[in-house]
């Protein structure tokens, strides 16, 4: 059965996709030290709001306020900032790679029951896994710091297009309504 390899392959990639995205999360430490700057300084603001921008009894300057509102309003930035990174990691490769994964589950099974030469069953089963390889495989290692597999990024979604295509046609031209033996 052609289709196994890519429902093994799909279920431990899985596995593996689905362990390595809060893995990848808990990378940024930092960010319960952002929390707590963008907290205290959004505090110390909203105290000052709350004592009509008083500090120990003595009215603030303006020079003070827009001093602490910069503060505030830097935190704030650098807390996005992190939260987006931290983002394109979840719809990024996280995300990709448990939908290739999936895919490649779907595509095993649907190889199982279709008909057709070995051989094109075979280059479809590869092209689903290469693509998945190729593609969330790769945004994996660039989000680890890998700069290099950028280079091979854009080969994975078009082999995965090409094995939609082509199990479509094989779809149309031998799928059967029980499993198929190869």
């Amino acid at each position: 059965m052609v289709g196994k390899k890519n429902v093994v392959f799909g279920f431990l990639y899985l596995v593996l996709t689905a362990a390595l995205g809060p893995y990848m999360v808990n990378m940024y430490e930092g960010y319960g030290a952002v929390v707590g700057e963008k907290q205290q300084s959004v505090g110390r603001l909203q105290q000052l709001k709350t004592n009509n921008f008083e500090e120990d009894l003595e009215a603030l300057s303006a020079e003070q306020i827009a001093k602490a509102n910069t503060d505030g309003i830097l935190s704030l930035n650098k807390l996005l900032n992190t939260e987006a990174e931290i983002d394109a990691i979840k719809g990024g490769p996280h995300a990709h790679g448990n939908l290739e994964a999936l895919l490649n589950v779907a595509a095993g099974l649907t190889l199982c029951f279709i008909a057709v030469a070995p051989m094109f069953k075979q280059l479809i089963s590869w092209l689903f896994i290469g693509g998945a390889v190729l593609h969330s495989g790769m945004l994996y290692l660039r989000a680890f710091g890998f700069e290099w597999a950028n280079t091979l990024i854009l080969a994975g979604p078009w082999l995965v297009l090409l094995g939609l295509l082509l199990i479509g046609i094989a779809a149309a031209m031998g799928f059967r309504g029980e499993l198929v033996r190869d």
